[in-house]
């Protein structure tokens, strides 16, 4: 039984980071992918553990399942939702008070622009290509965690790859221009500088949001420099004048910021893919159901009101 116990206790700390890196690619969400793998671990704790030679293998086994059938159910929801659909936003930490071991690990293939890509594909073909294509898993052993055959899952992977190879845009390599870029941007949007905005974005610039019907959100994208340099310099000053707040924050790999109101509760998140020295996408999540694991939640529709009653013309 001791043993049991500590080959447990090995496999949550040697595993459960791993566990979450692929529950997050396949979902798209953090909180249902602590909740999945969660599971998993309440199974094997209620497992003998003798038989099984390999923990890790096991626990994605049961993992990927759990994910399969979660995509499977969210098809529907997904179908119904309001708006552009974003995945829940992955802020990068380096508080010590931080169990690295609750941290999903940052890469590409968490960025935005490629978890909507992931997002596009069938439940079985997102999870052949996540274990795969990104984690290196053989056809062999990933044939059984989706119940098809290997050459079922092969052609599964061609499939993924063509939406990917279709869909995955092209990011900035250099990790102090992006940075540099963003610090300018937000500077320029503290400031309402439509110039300084415009030079920074590219031509066919766009924004979107992602309010899920439970936010105030655009109602429609974005696209163009002038226009989207206009809108932001429209709104972004008002807020900084009701004490929002902007913390320049990488967000799923990319620069970006947490806005927060004036108790320092969260706002939205904005996140910027940025190539050959200019903004190509804005991407702001402020469904208030994507943001609770980053911490408490503003009122959003308050702050809107607030800013309505702000920018009035007074007599």
């Amino acid at each position: 039984m001791i043993e049991s116990n500590e080959r447990f206790t090995d496999a949550w700390t040697n595993h459960h980071r791993f566990l979450l890196d692929v529950a997050y690619r396949l979902l798209g969400s953090y909180s249902d992918a602590e909740d999945l793998v969660q599971e998993a671990f309440s199974r094997l704790l209620r497992t003998d553990l003798d038989p099984i030679e390999d923990v890790r293998a096991w626990l994605v086994v049961v993992v990927s399942r759990l994910c399969l059938d979660q995509l499977r159910s969210a098809r529907v929801k997904r179908e119904a939702y309001i708006g552009p659909w974003f995945p829940e936003p992955l802020l990068y930490s380096d508080d010590a008070a931080t169990d690295p071991a609750d941290v999903v690990t940052m890469d590409e293939s968490v960025r935005f622009a490629v978890l909507i890509v992931l997002e596009r594909m069938s439940p079985a073909e997102r999870v052949v290509f996540v274990l795969h294509d990104v984690f290196d898993f053989p056809f062999e052993k990933v044939a059984p965690m989706v119940g098809r055959t290997v050459a079922a899952c092969r052609q599964l992977a061609v499939r993924a790859r063509r939406h990917m190879d279709a869909g995955r845009p092209r990011f900035e390599a250099d990790r102090r221009e992006r940075e540099k870029l963003a610090a300018r941007f937000f500077d320029a949007l503290r400031e309402g500088d439509v110039e300084g905005l415009r030079e920074l974005l590219a031509a066919d610039v766009q924004m979107v949001g992602d309010g899920g019907g439970k936010a105030p959100q655009l109602a429609r994208s974005i696209i163009g420099a002038d226009n989207v340099a206009r809108v932001l310099a429209s709104i972004f000053p008002w807020l900084v004048r009701i004490d929002v707040t902007v913390e320049p924050h990488e967000v799923n790999g990319q620069p970006g910021a947490i806005f927060r109101d004036r108790d320092n509760k969260v706002l939205f998140t904005l996140a910027l893919d940025v190539l050959d020295g200019r903004i190509q996408t804005i991407r702001s999540v402020i469904n208030p159901d994507k943001l609770r694991h980053v911490g408490p939640v503003a009122d959003a529709w308050a702050v809107a009101r607030e800013v309505n009653q702000a920018r009035r013309p007074t007599d």
